[in-house]
C-alpha cells in the first residue's frame, strides 16, 4: 500500500503570523517537521500544502516538495485532500501531519500508517498523548476522550472530561497533529458538509464524529508540543534541545525526499 505525508501550512494563521518560519533550535519549524517525516520509511512522497510562495520557496529550498494550494480552505484536513487530488498516482494512505509539530517522531507516523492499514472500518487514524489538567486548561490544544476500545467519543478545546465535582482524578489527553485516512475516507471528509461542532470547537475531526463516522484512538508515548501561539516557542525550543532525534539529525545537506 502506497503512503503519502502531506504537511498542510500557511503564513497567515490567525493566532500566529509566519508560524511555520518560526525558529527552533536554530532551524524553522516547516524544517523540523519535514525532516522529521522524511525519517519514516513508509512513506513514498512528502510534500507541503501551502497556498504560500514565500513557504515553498523556503522548503524547497532544504530539498522538500511543495503542492500549492487555493488559500481558502475550510479546515487543514481539506487543504491535504485538494493537495491529494493533484498528485499523479493514488496513494493508498495519506497522513495528514501538521506544521507545528516539530518534535513528532517517525515512530508515531508509523504507528499511525499501520493503524490505517489494519482498522479498515475506522475513518481516520488520531493520535494523542497524556497531559496533566494544568495543560489540558490551554484552549490552544484540542483535548480528547475515547471509549474502551479507543474510539473517540469527542474532541473539545475545553479541558474534558469535566472537574466539577472537584475529587475525581482522571488521565487527560491531547490530541497531535497527526492524522491517517485511506484515499476513500480523506475524500469522503472533504466532501462533507461543516457541522456547528466543528465551527464552533475549530476541530478538524468534529466534521467526522458528529457525521457518525469512526475515529480510531492511538497514543504515542512520546513527549512533544505544537506550536499554536508565541509563547510555545520556549517549550518547544526546550524540547528539542533535549530531543536525542535532533542532536542525531544532519540539517547540513538537502533533505533525501
Amino acid at each position: 500500500m502506497k503512503s503519502v505525508c502531506i504537511i498542510p501550512a500557511r503564513l497567515n494563521s490567525y493566532r500566529f503570523q509566519s508560524k511555520p518560519l518560526a525558529l527552533i533550535a536554530g532551524h524553522t519549524m516547516i524544517e523540523h517537521v519535514y525532516r522529521r517525516a522524511a525519517l519514516c520509511s513508509l512513506f513514498e512522497e512528502i510534500f507541503v500544502a501551502t497556498p504560500d510562495e514565500e513557504l515553498q520557496k523556503h522548503v524547497e529550498g532544504f530539498g522538500g516538495k511543495v503542492i500549492i494550494t487555493e488559500n481558502d480552505c475550510r479546515r487543514a484536513s481539506d487543504r491535504v485532500a485538494m493537495a491529494a487530488n493533484t498528485l499523479n498516482f493514488e496513494p493508498d494512505i495519506i497522513v495528514n501531519l501538521q506544521g507545528d509539530e516539530a518534535l513528532i517522531r517517525p515512530e508515531t507516523l508509523t504507528d499511525v500508517v499501520n493503524a490505517v492499514r489494519t482498522n479498515p472500518e475506522a475513518s481516520c487514524i488520531n493520535v494523542v498523548r497524556k497531559s496533566t489538567l494544568e495543560e489540558a486548561k490551554d484552549l490552544n490544544e484540542c483535548k480528547v476522550v475515547f471509549d474502551s476500545q479507543n474510539w473517540a467519543m469527542f474532541m473539545s478545546r475545553e479541558a474534558i472530561p469535566s472537574v466539577w465535582l472537584g475529587d475525581k482524578v482522571f488521565p487527560y489527553y491531547i490530541w497531535i497533529g497527526s492524522s491517517g485516512f485511506s484515499r476513500a475516507s480523506l475524500e469522503e471528509y472533504t466532501n462533507l458538509p461543516s457541522t456547528p461542532l466543528e465551527i464552533i470547537e475549530s476541530i478538524d475531526m468534529l466534521r467526522f464524529l458528529e457525521s457518525n463516522r469512526k475515529i480510531k484512538i492511538i497514543e504515542t508515548p512520546f513527549e512533544t508540543k505544537s506550536v499554536d501561539a508565541p509563547e510555545d516557542l520556549l517549550r518547544a525550543t526546550e524540547l528539542m534541545h533535549q530531543d536525542e532525534l535532533f542532536k542525531q539529525m544532519d540539517y547540513t545537506t538537502p533533505v533525501k525526499r
